[in-house]
């Protein structure tokens, strides 16, 4: 059983929904995979990805990420964590799980999060172009830093997870020197809402020996103090050029 990783499919994009429709449907029937948030915009784009991948691989776990939680085009009056609640809902009517997976010696753990600006403070400029601000709506005027706390909490069942063979993964960043572009305004614009380093603290919690994630586009292969971190976006049809967009795997576990 082979564990592959995806994250950032932005299944609006044309040329995403043509990778993913020709992904072989045979190859991957006894392999999982990790689908690390930023699949779709709407429940219903959202359901033809869980349908896609559902006949292809044994195995798929899903966590949401912020494109996932956006509210334009959905229900009105309905707000992030009321979409949270449907993704939920949808995964499941779907046979996608968003709850830890256990194979034996494999232990796999879906973290979810939020950015809180614990990488630094958001500017003007970025309040004024950062889609969530307006996709997302949140009931109570919960902040950003409030949205992360209530995501961790979640995860505090998960974090006591041990067993031989131990993967996470999460849509956004746990640490920000997982962004690999060389310092510049690019980068200090967007690091406030890429990450949380609470994510960070819970990851050394549960002691993976990989995390992956999505959110930055950037795919990254890094180790720190331990933990090998994996970034394997597709991200949008732009950003790969010339560079064919593959499906990776992340682990072989031989039962």
């Amino acid at each position: 059983m082979k564990v592959y990783a995806l994250s950032d499919l932005h299944i609006e994009h044309a040329a995403n929904g043509a990778w993913l429709r020709a992904l072989p449907e045979q190859s991957h029937r006894g392999d999982v995979l990790l689908l690390a948030g930023d699949a779709a915009d709407t429940l219903a784009r959202l359901r033809l990805v869980f349908g896609e991948l559902t006949r292809r691989f044994l195995k798929v776990i899903f966590v949401p990420g912020n494109h996932d939680l956006w509210v334009t085009g959905e229900e009105e009056g309905t707000d992030s964590l009321a979409k949270f609640a449907r993704v939920q809902a949808l995964a499941d009517e779907c046979g996608v799980s968003m709850a830890p997976f256990h194979c034996g010696p494999l232990s796999i753990v879906p973290l979810l999060s939020w950015y809180d600006y614990s990488f630094g403070p958001p500017g003007a400029a970025l309040k004024a172009a950062w889609s969530d601000f307006r996709a997302c709506r949140w009931p109570g005027g919960m902040g950003p830093d409030q949205v992360a706390r209530h995501f961790h909490a979640l995860n505090l069942p998960s974090l006591r997870t041990v067993n031989t063979h131990l993967i996470s993964f999460s849509h956004f960043l746990p640490r920000a020197d997982l962004l690999p572009q060389p310092p510049g305004a690019t980068r200090a614009l967007l690091l406030p809402v890429l990450g949380s380093d609470a994510l960070e603290r819970q990851l050394r919690q549960l002691r993976p020996q990989l995390h992956v994630f999505g959110h930055s586009h950037a795919r990254l292969d890094a180790t720190h103090d331990g933990i090998r971190y994996l970034n394997l976006a597709l991200g949008t049809p732009g950003e790969r050029a010339d560079k064919p967009p593959t499906l990776t795997s992340i682990f072989d576990l031989v039962l």
